[in-house]
């Protein structure tokens, strides 16, 4: 049985503050790549190969997150990722060549990783309790915390050298760890119900359902990936493409950013409403092919305000679709579903920016970008071929 309402608020309340805080710290870290991207000297592809250490740090993490959340629970984990991921941010502007970039970014990325993973099974299990689709309130305040930090990083980017201003972010977010990590810590978990029947049966037919919901959570994964590879182009690479193709001042290049997480927090902040009255498959089809023409626009557009339009329609689009998919992961799969669904979805997050890179240096950063609305093209057309099955899995 839940435990008392009161109980499932304080829950929600404290694990809304983590999600925040890493959408806060992560978009400060995005606001200063193409400071720190000079003050490195890397080349596009060179700076796409020093952020593979996030991808590769964040994967590997993700997939050993899962077992560490069985073990010990996912309230410690959580409050133990946030400790390192807001030690870490400090870290990139103490760098001076690409190859030192990467080695630091892997640590950061572990962080990101093993928050995500541990914070999005703990707001899984609430959903469960609930029963109302609320993963994207959570979600929602990701973005509102990095809508303000690239907003704050936008006003101080003038004003403060990478150094001070993610060592502020340090600061600022192990303080609200102390408080949020200390309320989460004494919140009892929530315990939905078991998912799936392990027991055997006849005819193997337990061995096939488990088959089913592992091509379920990974399908899910899929989709997570086709959408949250833009969440990561627009991240990395959104405010260079506004400074370097569109004559963007460094604070109106860091306004692209904040457009698309406005954006997406609107959409998200209405998605628990938004699946109510349409449902999933609904929600993830509208919401993709909405990524499509606004990326087309952001990308290509020959204007600044045309290009923050874009970036604010992108936003909209993609704001529900990854809290979808990671929920009916882990609905189906547990801590499990959640680590594998977010080891596809952030790999895409993070392996999307180098990818981006390297298209750039081949034809344009322009023209890279656009491959954002060619996956979420991809997600709408995996989203429509297995509705059936997601619907009764």
């Amino acid at each position: 049985m839940p435990g008392p309402r009161r109980d499932l608020t304080r829950l929600r309340i404290a694990l809304t503050a983590f999600f925040a805080l890493d959408g806060f710290v992560f978009a400060g870290w995005v606001v200063r790549i193409p400071a720190i991207k000079e003050q490195t000297g890397a080349s596009a592809s060179a700076l796409g190969l020093a952020l593979l250490g996030v991808s590769a740090g964040a994967v590997v993490t993700m997939t050993l997150t899962g077992r560490l959340v069985r073990r010990y629970g996912s309230h410690p984990v959580t409050v133990a990722c946030a400790v390192l991921l807001c030690l870490s941010i400090a870290l990139p502007p103490l760098t001076r060549s690409a190859l030192a970039l990467g080695v630091v970014l892997l640590v950061f990325g572990s962080a990101y990783g093993g928050i995500n993973v541990a914070f999005n099974s703990a707001a899984v299990d609430l959903v469960a309790v609930l029963e109302r689709p609320i993963m994207p309130s959570f979600h929602a305040a990701f973005s509102l915390g990095g809508m303000v930090g690239a907003g704050l990083g936008g006003l101080v980017a003038g004003a403060l050298s990478p150094t001070r201003h993610l060592l502020a972010l340090t600061v600022t977010g192990l303080l609200v760890t102390l408080f949020a990590g200390r309320a989460l810590l004494r919140c009892e978990p929530a315990a939905p119900p078991d998912r799936t029947d392990s027991t055997p049966g006849k005819d193997g037919a337990p061995h096939r359902r488990d088959r089913r919901i592992r091509r379920l959570v990974i399908t899910f994964g899929v989709i997570a990936l086709c959408t949250a590879y833009g969440e990561g182009a627009m991240a990395d690479w959104g405010a260079l493409h506004l400074e370097q193709d569109l004559d963007a001042s460094p604070g109106m290049a860091a306004a692209g950013y904040s457009c698309f997480a406005l954006a997406m927090t609107v959409g998200r902040l209405t998605g628990t409403t938004l699946l109510e009255r349409l449902g999933r498959t609904a929600t993830v089809v509208a919401g993709g092919t909405t990524a499509v023409a606004g990326m087309l626009l952001g990308s290509l557009a020959p204007s600044l305000w045309a290009a923050l339009f874009g970036f604010a329609i992108t936003g909209l689009g993609l704001a529900n679709i990854f809290p979808v998919a990671v929920e009916r992961a882990g609905a189906l799969g547990g801590p499990s579903g959640v680590a594998t669904a977010s080891t596809l979805g952030y790999g895409g997050m993070l392996l999307g920016p180098p990818a981006i890179g390297f298209m750039a240096d081949w034809f344009s950063l322009s023209a890279a970008l656009t491959s954002v609305a060619a996956l979420a093209a991809v997600a709408v057309l995996v989203a429509v071929a297995t509705r059936r099955a997601a619907v009764s899995g």
